[in-house]
């Protein structure tokens, strides 16, 4: 167990007003799903993501969200600027159909590594079909990545891995199940850098369809924001091993309408949080976070099938806020 309790090197310092200038991927110009990870090596910020095809020509129905790579973009001034990178190599698992689609990766410091979290479907496709698994991946430099293994979730279709440590000194890996009403399911491990240790525990927010679970530590408790496609929903914990209790505050939703289009709110989505200002985290007393977020700024819809066939509507972009706990309720202060 202590390889996991060792305190991590020192987080390179990260602006409250980081993003400010929201960050645009130069290639496909449809970065989602971001996540943050501090680089001791370099003293830098490395922004991960889901490289959507937004702006690729003569694609039909959701195409343009499959065959996707993982972007990666390096900032050296606390997330003012950012410097496109490419995508990450070797993150395609042996004997994936390809062209692989790669979508929203968690990457978490154990030990003397970072795991990689990624979910990974077969092919490109047009709908919402085929088979979607989470996988392991493991790096000493965030650069070059090893294959670990698959995680056996006992579904057909899991997607959006969110990995942290528990109250309990236990890993648990949160993730959205499509099979099963599209909600947050749980496994929970002593040696999260091993494929085959999860074993699941079941469902951790049942009811309104959500995705995209992310778990921190902050104020003295432990988190949960899940993307709700109106907002991210909030739940709080003791511990973060079960227990997951609504914010009534709100009605327990955050980034309602951080921007419009035509008039009507636009959402923030799926998001990544991370500690500000160096604060210390060991024992749950960080003030402030950074909530990394992505919008759609031309569109304000819930439901990607309901997108206009203007291309417009494909374009996203990276955004931040800032998180305090104010009396117990997790406050979002935008930019």
């Amino acid at each position: 167990m202590s390889q996991h309790v060792t305190a991590p090197p020192a987080l390179p310092h990260l602006r409250p007003d980081a993003f400010a200038t929201p960050y645009r991927d130069p290639v496909w110009d449809g970065p989602t799903d971001p996540v943050l990870v501090a680089d001791p090596l370099r003293d830098e910020w490395d922004l991960f993501y889901t490289q959507r095809r937004a702006t690729a020509p003569e694609l039909t129905g959701v195409e343009w969200v499959h065959g996707t790579g993982i972007g990666v973009a390096r900032s050296s001034d606390g997330g003012a600027t950012w410097r496109y990178q490419g995508t990450a190599e070797g993150l395609v698992p042996p004997g994936t159909e390809l062209p692989a689609t790669l979508w929203a990766p968690d990457v978490v410091r154990i030990g003397e590594r970072w795991i990689m979290y990624l979910s990974v479907l077969g092919g490109r496709r047009t709908d919402w079909t085929g088979k979607a698994g989470i996988v392991q991946f493991a790096s000493r430099d965030l650069e070059h990545w090893e294959y670990l293994g698959a995680v056996d979730l006992d579904s057909p279709r899991v997607i959006d891995a969110a990995v942290a440590r528990c109250g309990d000194g236990r890993y648990r890996l949160w993730y959205k199940d499509e099979t099963r009403g599209s909600t947050t399911y749980s496994a929970v491990s002593d040696t999260p850098e091993d494929p085959s240790s999860w074993v699941l525990e079941g469902v951790a927010i049942p009811g309104r369809p959500h995705e995209g679970p992310k778990v921190f530590r902050l104020g003295g408790w432990y988190w949960m924001i899940v993307d709700e496609w109106r907002g991210q929903g909030v739940y709080r914990s003791c511990d973060a091993t079960g227990g997951w209790t609504r914010q009534e505050h709100l009605d327990g939703l955050i980034l309602t309408a951080p921007e419009s289009a035509d008039g009507r709110p636009v959402v923030g989505r799926h998001a990544d949080v991370v500690p500000l200002g160096g604060e210390d985290t060991v024992d749950g007393g960080a003030e402030r976070a950074l909530l990394a977020y992505f919008t759609h700024p031309h569109w304000n819809g819930e439901d990607i099938g309901t997108m206009s066939p203007d291309p417009r509507t494909r374009l996203s972009h990276v955004r931040a806020a800032v998180l305090e706990v104010r009396d117990g309720i997790l406050v979002c202060r935008e930019h």
